[in-house]
């Protein structure tokens, strides 16, 4: 578990006394937040990226087929274009040297085309070749992404992750 060190002994506490439940209620006044958000996520990641076909081209998150939500991520964006037109898309959350994380969206008009699994695994496979983990986060109950990981080649070992926003 990550948390700060002074806060550590008292999340270990919650965790081993009430388990998961108790830790998930109990985090954010733990941090200082009683009014956070803990967030639950299947945590992946990736060691041998499945071999589907790219689906994407990398451009620049400034670039004008690029939409919003790809901007924070900065750097590039590979995205999926038909007739010019973003059709799918994924962002690198490069939390640090050693660990990337995949972001995907699908515009609803081109979903059930693979198009998000052919780009989660063309982006694995760079992010691993730099000699960097490629992870995958989503939320136990979205089946959709669960399978675009999977088909990527990111298996649910089982991990969880807890996560605090204010």
């Amino acid at each position: 578990m990550s948390v700060p060190p002074d806060v550590l002994p008292a999340a270990r506490r919650l965790a081993v006394d009430g388990g998961l439940d108790a830790l998930r209620t109990g985090l954010g006044q733990l941090l200082g937040k009683p009014d956070a958000r803990v967030y639950e996520g299947v945590f992946r990641w990736c060691e041998s990226p499945a071999a589907l076909p790219d689906a994407g081209i990398w451009l620049p998150a400034d670039d004008p087929r690029v939409p919003d939500w790809l901007h924070p991520f900065g750097g590039d964006a590979l995205v999926a274009l038909i007739d010019d037109e973003y059709a799918a898309g994924v962002g690198i959350k490069r939390h640090d040297h050693f660990g990337h994380e995949v972001a995907v969206g699908t515009d609803e008009r081109f979903r059930r085309r693979g198009l998000a699994r052919r780009l989660v695994a063309q982006a694995a496979r760079r992010i691993t070749a730099e000699g960097m983990v490629a992870t995958y986060l989503h939320d136990p109950r979205n089946t959709a992404s669960a399978k675009v990981a999977d088909a990527a080649g990111f298996p649910d070992l089982g991990w969880k992750i807890l996560g605090v926003w204010p």
